[in-house]
């Protein structure tokens, strides 16, 4: 099985079981490492640390210095010992980098991280960065903007979940937009776009192509 690692950035994470795949498990088993934010950020202000906390940035002279953060994803890479096995393809998740900006650091800092990360993760070791970002849409968080737009540069493949313009409806929750870019493909294929409306359901989400919700056909 693959290694995995999930930074949760100052939100609470329960580990639980989601197609077959128990995190709890795999967290125990060394396939998962996770920093849970939230506890994280309590332990920098109520707790002595000899060793840089990688959210010291929170107490730090320097609210942009997300150095000691990016040093605790490296060094969670690297094999305990020459007996354990090397991180194959990894998967960084990061839950959520807005949460970042609210928090003191800008955007400039955050996409910097994120630039550190990708090098590490994707093209050192074949493998891939997941992040969250929100977004209001009313155009006047000129930070947030900056983080998107960078984000959006330097993705592969953008998930955009929306509600629906239309207002309220039962049977159609809100619609995703998936785009990928493919920089290798001629120009007038390197991006391709689907949309797909969603229903949340009590422990999965259906998808359908736009207009064929099941409750309209």
């Amino acid at each position: 099985m693959q290694r995995q690692m999930a930074v949760s950035l100052c939100t609470t994470f329960s580990p639980s079981t989601s197609e077959g795949v128990s995190l709890t498990v795999a967290r125990e088993r060394g396939q998962l490492v996770f920093l849970e934010g939230l506890k994280s950020s309590m332990d920098v202000f109520f707790q002595a640390h000899k060793e840089p906390h990688p959210l010291q940035f929170l107490r730090g002279a320097d609210p942009g210095n997300l150095q000691p953060l990016f040093d605790f994803v490296r060094e969670a890479l690297k094999p305990v010992d020459n007996r354990e096995p090397a991180w194959r393809c990894p998967v960084l998740l990061v839950d959520d980098l807005s949460l970042l900006l609210s928090l003191g650091v800008g955007a400039v800092a955050v996409l910097d991280f994120v630039h550190y990360c990708r090098a590490t993760v994707c093209w050192e070791l074949k493998g891939n960065v997941v992040v969250l970002v929100h977004d209001s849409g009313d155009g006047e968080d000129e930070e947030n903007d900056i983080l998107l737009n960078g984000l959006s540069h330097q993705s592969h493949l953008i998930l955009r979940t929306e509600g629906l313009t239309t207002g309220f409806c039962r049977d159609v929750h809100g619609q995703l937009k998936i785009l990928w870019r493919r920089p290798s493909q001629p120009t007038a294929q390197r991006n391709r776009s689907l949309i797909y409306q969603y229903k949340i359901q009590d422990k999965n989400v259906s998808f359908f192509a736009k207009g064929m919700s099941p409750a309209v056909l």
